[in-house]
């Protein structure tokens, strides 16, 4: 293993953004940022050991600072929608950002991954390094109430596993939902789209939404839907069945929060696979949900090597408590109080699959 740390640039604000990129004994990498506690890029082997990006993102910093639809993001204090951008805790109602339709998005105008975090440790160590960040929300930042102390540590090994474990305590009760909102393309950054990735999700129901994509607070049976995954699915052949599931018509493809079998037990919860690639990526994680995105409505320029990323370029698999889970007591909570701490764990396994022709 190896890191080397190196600058990023300058930001708007001024402030220094280092990169820092962790490689192992088979030259894949990931490299993450400051700004956010971003991840920029992750670099693995296909079939053949040839090594490619497999992550959406940019070559520059401006990008970053500028709207760039979360790629690689932090997404905090609440990842996900909140309805109507307000919530009710221990008898106060707080008001937050409308910034998506009528509704609250992601942390708000000013998120987590718009931060400049701190370096609490960059190590390196025998088969693995990592690095872990720390940025304080203050009380009432984007109107969520409470002093919020988050660390992010990102681990990465020799056998192409990135460990995120998210730390968080406050001195006030707050929500908190932590997420990361990467772009996966297992066929490399500039393929094009992920229709030709077979995904697997271990869920029988998804969280019921409105036309907004807001939880009802019921759940929708997966069966006999194309948001069934249970046995994986070809993404092309899912979207190609859209109009046959009303959520998915709303979505314009898929971005619903899946419930998962497992619960809060840490465990698989997904499962993509790129068949010409032989790339595999498994996600692990003690967190109840999942969030499949598949760039629905995704249509960037300027991306990596001035690659355009149009509409189901990649995928994300956002792992995390349900989507307003505030105003639904019947969801699990996702209420921090003083004294708790906010520990959770999820990973990224990336691995090369045989080709059974071979």
């Amino acid at each position: 293993m190896s890191m080397i740390c190196k600058s990023f640039g300058v930001t708007s604000k001024g402030d220094k953004v280092t990169m820092f990129t962790m490689t192992n004994k088979e030259g894949a990498s990931v490299s993450v940022i400051d700004l956010g506690a971003i991840i920029t890029s992750i670099i693995v082997p296909d079939r053949k050991g040839q090594l490619s990006e497999v992550t959406l993102g940019f070559d520059t910093l401006d990008r970053y600072e500028g709207k760039h639809s979360f790629m690689g993001d932090i997404v905090g204090r609440y990842g996900n929608r909140i309805a109507k951008a307000a919530f009710t805790l221990d008898g106060t109602t707080y008001h937050l950002a409308v910034n998506n339709n009528q509704n609250h998005l992601h942390g708000g105008l000013e998120g987590f991954n718009t931060k400049m975090w701190t370096l609490v440790a960059a190590t390196e160590a025998e088969g693995s390094d990592s690095v872990k960040l720390h940025y304080l929300s203050p009380d009432m930042e984007e109107n969520y109430p409470g002093n919020l102390d988050v660390y992010v540590t990102y681990t990465w090994d020799d056998d192409c596993n990135l460990s995120i474990r998210y730390e968080a305590t406050t001195d006030k009760a707050t929500h908190v939902n932590l997420t990361n909102h990467t772009y996966f393309n297992l066929a490399g950054h500039d393929h094009g789209t992920v229709l030709d990735h077979v995904v697997f999700i271990d869920s029988d129901a998804v969280t019921a939404v409105d036309k907004e994509l807001i939880p009802t607070g019921g759940y929708m049976p997966v069966s006999g839907t194309p948001l069934d995954l249970r046995e994986g699915m070809l993404l092309a052949d899912g979207i190609d069945m859209k109009d046959t599931c009303t959520p998915m018509v709303w979505a314009g493809g898929y971005d619903h929060n899946y419930v998962l079998r497992k619960g809060a037990a840490m465990g698989t919860c997904a499962y993509v696979y790129h068949e010409e690639s032989g790339r595999s990526m498994e996600v692990l994680t003690d967190q109840p949900g999942v969030q499949l995105y598949t760039a629905c409505t995704t249509d960037m320029d300027g991306g990596r090597g001035g690659v355009h990323y149009g509409n189901f370029s990649g995928l994300c698999l956002e792992t995390q408590h349900f989507p307003d889970t505030p105003n639904h007591p019947n969801f699990p909570t996702t209420v921090l109080r003083p004294g708790e701490k906010y520990d959770s764990t999820t990973i990224y396994a990336f691995r090369v699959e045989d080709d059974d022709e071979e």
